[in-house]
């Protein structure tokens, strides 16, 4: 039996020939049926609000052709498509080192309060790591989206999808977060078009009317929007970013602050990559120093304009997995510094062979280990 002989069944039973709106939808709702089924079916309908069980006859223009069943198959027709999720919790990483705004994004989380972050920042510092391992710290279910130019309502809210050659409605991570009231990240939302204007109301932490089902979504209690960005939304001149987008005012206010994450100081940064050694089981503490040092050197030129190109912490991390497999400081670097310009790596290249020489100042490395023990 197709849902809309079900549905039509199902008004059937109740005695009457002609039904109100809310009549269809409470019907409908109770043998979950999409109850568009007959709303969208001008033949059903009576007058404004008012909708009759047995469809009208239209003339047709060829009466001498058989007639011909209208198809219930349409779009809004189609069932949902079930996502059975057990637990959207991440899984704690042992490697990850709390610093910047993490205390503070933990205290957002915990309160439950829908507090939408905008957190902006240099590439590979940890950003969208800080949400993830703040929402396992808490036990608390996050969605994470990856968000690009063609991002657009059917992704986020939800749309129509095959399965099995049937076309049914599969509900977007947007919608299941609400429900849910997990975490949603934004990841890379700088990289979205005006598309993601569909989030305005989300954002304002009010209800969601899904025009395609006909179901309006009610944020649970503990959902939030936290999106990640490697500029604030407007753009960027220097090339670095190439795809990021201008993106709405209008869109960007509705995220209650945004916050600036900077890389980790040098004392955090020779902590996390002794854990990321632990972890690989090629722990070298003098080679972690030098990482760091040679790092920080080129962070400060990178912020004084001399250079282009800045060693991420993430970058740095990909160094220590190359020495565990290759047993080899020089070779683990430049493998890992290949991706910049010519330049620019022989530069970086140089550089770290100083270090490791021995040849450069100390007073970096000192002024490393004078900082202040960590709090946590």
């Amino acid at each position: 039996m197709s849902n809309y002989t079900a549905l039509i069944d199902a008004l059937r039973s109740t005695g009457n020939t002609e039904f109100s709106r809310p009549d269809v939808l409470e019907v409908a709702r109770s043998i979950n049926v999409n109850p568009n089924l007959m709303l969208n079916d001008p033949a059903h309908k009576v007058r404004r609000g008012v909708y009759r069980l047995e469809p009208h006859t239209v003339p047709t223009i060829a009466p001498q052709a058989a007639p011909v069943e209208a198809s219930p198959v349409m779009m809004l027709s189609q069932p949902k498509l079930k996502v059975d999720i057990e637990n959207l919790v991440p899984n704690r990483d042992g490697t990850f080192v709390p610093f910047g705004f993490f205390t503070d994004l933990k205290t957002i989380i915990e309160s439950n309060s829908f507090y939408p972050v905008f957190v902006t920042g240099l590439s590979g510092n940890g950003k969208t790591t800080m949400v993830e391992q703040a929402c396992a710290a808490l036990k608390r279910e996050c969605i994470r989206v990856n968000i690009s130019i063609e991002t657009d309502e059917d992704d986020l809210i939800g749309g129509n999808t095959l399965v099995d050659g049937n076309v049914v409605y599969r509900e977007g991570p947007v919608s299941i977060a609400m429900k849910r009231g997990a975490i949603l990240i934004l990841d890379e939302v700088d990289r979205g078009s005006n598309k993601l204007m569909c989030l305005q109301a989300i954002l304002e932490g009010k209800p969601y009317f899904n025009k395609k089902t006909g179901e309006t979504i009610y944020p649970t209690p503990g959902f939030n929007i936290i999106g990640t960005a490697n500029t604030k939304g407007q753009g960027t001149d220097d090339g670095r970013f190439i795809s990021a987008q201008i993106l709405d005012d209008a869109f960007l206010e509705r995220f209650a602050i945004t916050v600036e994450q900077e890389y980790p100081t040098p004392a955090v940064e020779k902590k996390i990559l002794m854990k990321k050694m632990q972890r690989v089981d090629s722990v070298d503490e003098d080679f972690a120093d030098k990482l760091v040092t040679w790092s920080e050197i080129i962070r400060k030129t990178f912020a004084e304009g001399a250079i282009d190109e800045v060693i991420s912490t993430r970058r740095l991390e990909h160094i220590v997995n190359a020495f565990a497999m290759f047993n080899d400081r020089q070779k683990a670097v430049q493998l890992c510094v290949a991706r910049f310009n010519a330049e620019t790596r022989d530069s970086f290249l140089d550089l770290y062979t100083k270090i490791d020489a021995g040849e450069m100042d100390e007073e970096m490395g000192e002024e490393m280990n004078s900082e202040e023990e960590l709090p946590f």
